[in-house]
């Protein structure tokens, strides 16, 4: 059966996020590529032609009832009394969802004192989500670019302190600013990511300093995790490294880390990029309360021992291409992707591969170089796309 009035790239882009699938797997599971569903994120008002209508039609017809109730509330076809995510789902994964349990434990720890009490508090947030509105902050959010991002973290922090201050580059007549703070020390380092050059360690495994949430703080935490169980977006609990101290310089990249876990990052930092993005989608910058709480100015961002200083570690790959009749001088192919409206963070975002948040999986202290996390991303990228990584590894060595 068709649906009623034809699909636009927006009731398109809708079913996606009904069925809870990245752009590439919603490519894969309607039969077509991946540009064409990402034309449809770009372009919400095309009309896709008549056969590409009938895949929809078809992918629309086996979906479960669930899913077609989450579509509904997506285009806003559904009653109003129906505008809530499916909170069985929810419900579920507070009951029975390892990592779910282990933030609300934490909340409990540094907010609310009592257990439990975090579990209640999210599963009255989480029935009060509405999806459509989710949808629409997330699309807001991707449509912030990263020149707007920059120029606000530089009129929040300035573009000095000390010796460091805020990287800039160029591309031909263009200048690039960005939000990375550095230094003479770390620029140019030469520096290949391996022993004895990436002398990163272990510290400690000892967990940071106790830290109490104040009201507003406990709150974007309790809504960041209502907001995950109700669009059911995958959290993964694991141990994260945090960096402890530095000692960079030429051919050299050190300090320390100690470690910590994923859901403390998650209902803490990971809510600032968030908080900007907002703000600066609606134009009004003068509020950051998350940030003036958690970084509040360049010397706590300098100040890696004594702020939760942990993420991803990423780098830029080029991969060298010869001269081509049709495609023209010799060139590189840069490997950037844009990530899934389902992760929890960075979301629709573009991001370079290889990236990944620096953890350990097997041995604390082994893991701890950066080159490590490089090569581990790098190599579950080739085997996704079938690369001979594992063979080539060996001829070119990583540089930071």
């Amino acid at each position: 059966m068709s649906r009623v009035g034809g699909w636009t790239g927006r009731s398109a882009a809708a079913l996606q996020s009904a069925l809870r699938l990245s752009q590439e797997r919603f490519a894969e599971h309607l039969g077509i590529s991946a540009r064409t569903v990402a034309s449809w994120h770009k372009k919400p008002d095309l009309r896709p032609q008549s056969e590409m209508q009938q895949v929809l039609d078809a992918a629309h017809e086996r979906a479960s009832e669930a899913e077609r109730i989450r579509f509904a509330e997506l285009t806003g076809e559904a009653p109003a009394a129906h505008t809530r995510p499916d909170t069985t789902e929810a419900d579920r994964r507070l009951a029975a969802d390892p990592h779910i349990g282990a933030a609300l434990e934490w909340l409990d720890q540094h907010a609310y004192r009592r257990p439990g009490a975090a579990r209640r508090a999210v599963a009255e947030q989480a029935a009060r989500v509405d999806a459509q509105e989710s949808y629409d902050r997330a699309t807001r959010r991707a449509w912030v670019g990263q020149r707007a991002v920059a120029d606000a973290l530089a009129g929040y922090y300035g573009r000095t302190h000390g010796d460091h201050g805020l990287y800039a580059g160029s591309c031909g007549d263009h200048a690039v600013n960005t939000s990375i703070v550095t230094c003479a020390d770390w620029l140019d380092l030469a520096c290949e990511l391996r022993p004895p050059h990436d002398g990163l360690t272990v510290a400690s495994a000892r967990p940071g300093p106790p830290l109490v949430l104040d009201e507003h703080a406990t709150n974007a935490a309790v809504q960041r995790l209502a907001e995950t169980v109700a669009m059911n977006t995958r959290l993964m609990n694991a141990p994260l490294y945090r960096l402890l101290s530095t000692d960079i310089h030429e051919r050299h990249l050190g300090g320390s880390f100690g470690v910590d876990h994923f859901v403390h990052y998650a209902l803490t930092m990971d809510l600032l990029e968030g908080e900007l993005l907002d703000a600066l989608a609606v134009g009004d910058t003068t509020s950051l309360p998350l940030r003036d709480r958690y970084l509040p100015d360049l010397g706590s961002v300098l100040n890696v021992g004594g702020r939760l200083c942990a993420g991803g570690a990423l780098a830029l790959t080029a991969i060298a291409r010869p001269a081509d009749p049709y495609r023209g001088e010799a060139d590189y192919v840069l490997l950037v992707q844009e990530r899934s409206g389902h992760v929890l963070n960075a979301t629709r975002r573009l991001a370079v591969i290889p990236k990944g948040f620096h953890q350990p999986l097997t041995d604390i202290r082994r893991e701890a170089q950066i080159g490590a996390t490089l090569r581990r991303e790098m190599e579950a990228y080739s085997r996704h796309l079938r690369l001979p990584f594992p063979a080539c590894q060996h001829q070119r060595r990583p540089v930071y």
